[in-house]
């Protein structure tokens, strides 16, 4: 029977199955055989990974011209502005191009888990929260853009990939779902922007 997965990825695991340096891996919280994941969640950001024993769906979600929309919370550095958020919503210059734009916005401290080891806070720096969505999944791309705009990520969580979230699913827990039975099927789940 076809699976996919929604793993919510705890902080320092590596987004494989494997790790010569005996890191902590999917494994530790994984035991289905035979499942891959659907791209990769940085080792030191949190949340929503999706894992799949089809190739083509694997391929399907992880494909950068499929387009998928990726919500990530990113805890900053600072108070975050107004002309922040506007310059993240039109797009940021990286040093591998410009980025496509994202839907930027503060929100409000979001009912979380506890991180393990805590974020290393500053008594007299601040630190404000903001939901960017994005298209792309570049190397570290929402931490390069929140630093090129002055604001630097200390907690990085990823709510969602497409219609999927991690809403009801603890940190270090999964759930599986019905897998689609046929790419047509996967693109009214997965639909391209």
């Amino acid at each position: 029977m076809p699976k996919l997965i929604l793993l919510n990825k705890p902080f320092n695991v590596l987004s494989k199955f494997t790790d010569e340096q005996s890191r902590t891996t999917l494994a530790d919280f994984v035991k289905i055989p035979n499942i891959y994941p659907c791209g990769r969640l940085d080792y030191d950001s949190e949340g929503l990974i999706l894992l799949t024993d089809l190739g083509w769906l694997q391929n399907l979600i992880s494909s950068p011209k499929h387009k998928l929309s990726k919500t990530y919370w990113a805890q900053v550095e600072g108070e975050i502005t107004d002309e922040a958020i506007q310059k993240l919503s039109r797009g940021i210059l990286l040093n591998d191009g410009m980025t496509k734009p994202a839907k930027a916005k503060i929100i409000a401290e979001p009912t979380l888990w506890e991180r393990n080891p805590p974020i290393r806070e500053r008594k007299n720096i601040p630190t404000s929260w903001l939901e960017l969505v994005i298209i792309e999944g570049r190397n570290r791309q929402v931490r390069r853009m929140t630093a090129a705009v002055g604001f630097p990520t200390l907690r990085l969580i990823r709510k969602s990939i497409g219609n999927f979230s991690i809403d009801g699913i603890k940190n270090g827990e999964y759930k599986e779902i019905a897998c689609p039975k046929n790419k047509k099927e996967a693109e009214k789940i997965f639909p391209p922007l």
